[in-house]
């Protein structure tokens, strides 16, 4: 563990001002900015001596042994390297050198609407998309014909300005991008008029998009490099499509599987019929069972959505539904009394159920692990 009262140059009794002051004076020798970089490594020592010495609490693990600089010590809270650089001198060192003009463009993100049946097989979308290209007139040099950019005679291409300022530390020299330039180190006195010196304009393209069977409402597709050109035509962003799922006017999906409802009389649900169903992969027979009852699921394997990982597709759920006839004539009426005395059920005593399927016994029974 070091030690950080050496470090310092103080007794281990010495009081906070004493440590404070020993603090500045050697700060104000070991800064980057005074002593040059080779003196960095030791005025972080410093700091970090500085910052464990002048907390009571931190002071106090420390001479009980435990270094709270260290990981799991008890650093959090204190001030960084950062932090004192930044209390002392108004900011941290400046970028040196001139700052490319050219730089990466943005991302883009876009929104595409597909239809249930391209979520479940995929398709390729053709989408317009308005966005920055390079500028054909100067090929993002950003000048006009002719012309190219010249070194700034303000900061004589190095793109930035330094100035001496005082403080308690002494004179210190300070770096600051170049105003003139804006940091570039270069100017640009005949800019381009198609793109006004930005080596891009705007510019309508197709793009064909290619949406794999699976996704769903939230999914990103990414097209790297594909989105907004940068300054002085600089690398292109990225292009993120964001999928919305129409809603459906028959089936309805979770997951993976699809689902829908279909009415049948009670009639067709007694004696059992064959239905016709339009779905996703054209019409199929849908075989409903004599004596099939309300509520029943019927379940078409492997024609749902496809997976998006991995193979196979969802299934389709088929809730049947049974319509009981609320306007009869006197013919079916008397039918029904017939076929009711048949069976026996001219007055019925129906069957009690104790399974209560209410809101309050489904959340009892949830709570209770049943």
């Amino acid at each position: 563990m070091n030690d950080y009262y050496a470090t310092l140059g103080v007794e281990r009794n010495a009081t906070q001002d004493e440590i404070k002051k020993a603090y500045r004076k050697l700060a104000r020798k070991l800064h980057p900015d005074v002593a040059g970089p080779d003196a960095e490594d030791e005025f972080k020592e410093v700091q970090r001596a500085y910052d464990v010495l002048s907390s009571p609490d931190k002071r106090q693990q420390y001479d009980l042994g435990s270094d709270p600089t260290a990981p799991g010590g008890g650093m959090g809270g204190g001030f960084g390297f950062q932090d004192i650089f930044e209390t002392f001198f108004g900011g941290g060192q400046q970028q040196r050198g001139p700052i490319p003009r050219a730089r990466r463009g943005q991302d883009s993100l876009l929104r595409v609407d597909i239809e249930l049946s391209d979520a479940a097989f995929g398709v390729t979308k053709s989408i317009d998309v308005d966005t920055a290209v390079v500028c054909g007139t100067c090929s993002g040099s950003c000048c006009a014909s002719g012309s190219s950019p010249v070194t700034c005679g303000v900061c004589h291409g190095t793109g930035t300005m330094q100035r001496v300022a005082r403080s308690f530390l002494g004179q210190v020299m300070t770096t600051s991008p170049c105003s003139a330039c804006q940091g570039f180190g270069t100017t640009i006195p005949n800019p381009c008029a198609e793109c006004s010196g930005e080596g891009r304009v705007r510019s309508r393209r197709t793009i064909k998009v290619e949406i794999p069977a699976g996704v769903e409402t939230g999914v990103r597709i990414k097209m790297t490099g594909q989105g907004e050109v940068g300054p002085a035509g600089g690398p292109a962003g990225d292009l993120y499509f964001e999928i919305r799922e129409k809603k459906h006017p028959i089936f309805a999906r979770l997951g993976d599987d699809i689902s829908c409802t279909i009415e049948v009389p009670m009639t067709a649900a007694a004696l059992g019929t064959v239905l016709e169903l339009e779905t996703l992969d054209g019409m199929r027979e849908i075989d409903l069972a004599p004596g099939t009852q309300p509520g029943q699921i019927i379940t078409l394997r492997d024609l749902g959505v496809a997976h998006l990982h991995g193979s196979g597709r969802g299934d389709l759920n088929i809730t049947i539904e049974v319509t009981i006839p609320t306007h009869l004539d006197d013919e079916q009426t008397e039918l029904l009394r017939s076929l009711a005395t048949l069976r026996g059920e001219e007055r019925p005593a129906g069957r009690v159920s104790g399974n209560h399927s209410g809101v309050f016994s489904r959340l009892k029974e949830k709570l209770s692990g049943r």
